[in-house]
């Protein structure tokens, strides 16, 4: 019996042991994980947006008023600086402070800079007019009475002068102190050795995942934003420590070759570029489809670090190349943007049918249906296609409007109406219509 009982105690102490050795463990990990930042969260992440147009017109102001409580936080440009033979060049956004004050999500001003060499140190001309163009921007908008929660600094800086980089945050936060100064950066910047103390000089940070490269051919399949990357760069930015939120594109933009294949251009914002008529153009847009799943990954676990998503842009009735609200709206909430269309024929007098194609879904239609029309006894008069769409006559009870070879491009934005074509029959018929895929 008490060699039984001995037996069980040695193998009680084994157990007891083997219990505190596994809880050290966890509590080693756990220590470890937060040192470097990467603990798991699955707390709820802020939405915000980034405003970038120059010229505050009406479009932009009603975007703002009608949609700005869908955000935790709003971003808006407010001045640049580029560089001439080395002297800075301020350009500034004169931006409407009656409807920033009536934004129902908290504001923020960008200052973009342009990219620049040197020097960094913090009594140079340069660093001085910086901290005073920061300054200055922040106290124009306090004195509109416009709340400022963060200043957020653009700058195309080069791996190679984070450092210096890090003097300019310095001298400028400590000049706007008490507003948070926040930075842009890239991935590629992360696996630098100077990123961590330039993150840790500023408030916080914007990991920007998108891509602004340009295809290296015209036909060479080009992602804007690869989600899966964009996931690898968040979880190694988890690792820093530092407070920051992700940027995802909202927008696409158009590139152009000439019929050699040279590279002429690419254009984003504001007008189309002058390129010959010859040249070959096309969309690269990111896909709201595949970052709507980013988004809803990120929402069940991210780094603790990561506190939000920041969108770039905020959709525009007039920006072409970016989201309809309703896209960016389904996104956010981690949900693929419906897809759906319908044709309406309407007989304005009799014998007369307009055709209409209507996208009631979610999401913009780049494709064209081809949209048949069918009758039983009338007789086929006159018929015209409207839009890129071609009237083609099949027998003497079948037409269809197809999209000519030639049509440029073009989307119908959700809750858009094209006009695409009519025909006029000998008598007031019914007719049927179908629409499938080209």
């Amino acid at each position: 019996m008490t060699a039984l009982t001995s037996a069980n105690l040695g193998l009680r102490r084994a157990l007891v042991t083997r219990q505190v050795y596994v809880v050290a463990m966890l509590v080693l990990l756990a220590f470890g994980a937060m040192a470097r930042g990467t603990m798991e969260s699955s707390k709820p992440l802020s939405q915000e947006v980034y405003v970038w147009q120059r010229a505050w017109n009406d479009p932009v102001q009603k975007a703002i008023q009608q949609h700005s409580q869908e955000f935790t936080g709003m971003v808006v440009l407010n001045a640049e600086v580029t560089w001439r033979k080395g002297n800075p060049q301020l350009t500034r956004v004169p931006l409407d402070y009656a409807v920033l004050r009536e934004a129902k999500c908290k504001v923020g001003l960008a200052l973009r800079i342009g990219a620049f060499s040197g020097p960094f140190t913090a009594d140079a001309p340069t660093t001085k007019y910086l901290e005073e163009v920061a300054y200055s921007i922040i106290a124009e908008a306090q004195a509109n009475k416009v709340s400022v929660q963060e200043l957020q600094i653009d700058f195309d800086c080069a791996e190679s002068k984070l450092q210096g980089y890090r003097t300019w945050v310095e001298v400028i936060r400590k000049k706007v102190t008490p507003v948070p100064v926040i930075i842009t950066a890239l991935p590629s910047w992360l696996s630098q050795s100077s990123f961590s103390s330039l993150a840790k000089a500023a408030d916080g940070y914007i990991l920007q995942v998108h891509s602004f490269e340009r295809p290296k051919t015209f036909n060479s399949p080009f992602q804007l934003c690869d989600p899966v990357l964009a996931r690898k760069s968040v979880m190694k930015a988890g690792e820093i420590g530092v407070p920051f939120r992700v940027a995802l594109p909202t927008y696409g933009y158009v590139v152009a070759f000439n019929t050699e294949g040279k590279f002429l251009g690419l254009s984003a914002e504001g007008p189309a570029k002058n390129w010959p008529a010859e040249a070959r153009v096309k969309e690269i847009w990111s896909d709201p489809r595949a970052l709507a799943k980013l988004v809803e990954e990120l929402g069940k676990s991210h780094p603790d670090a990561l506190k939000g998503i920041f969108w770039y842009r905020m959709p525009i009735s007039l920006d072409v190349l970016n989201w309809s609200w309703p896209t960016l709206k389904a996104v956010m909430a981690g949900r693929q943007p419906r897809e759906s269309s319908r044709v309406e024929a309407k007989r304005p007098e009799p014998g007369l049918v307009e055709i209409s194609l209507v996208n009631d879904g979610e999401v913009d239609l780049s494709s064209r249906p081809v949209i048949e029309i069918r009758w039983h006894h009338a007789r086929l008069v006159a018929c015209d296609g409207l839009r890129d769409f071609e009237a083609i006559e099949l027998n003497s009870n079948a037409m269809q409007f197809r999209a000519r070879s030639t049509a440029v491009a073009g989307h119908l934005v959700p809750g858009g109406r094209w006009s695409i074509g009519w025909l006029r029959l000998s008598d007031n018929e019914e007719v049927q219509v179908e629409a499938r895929k080209p």
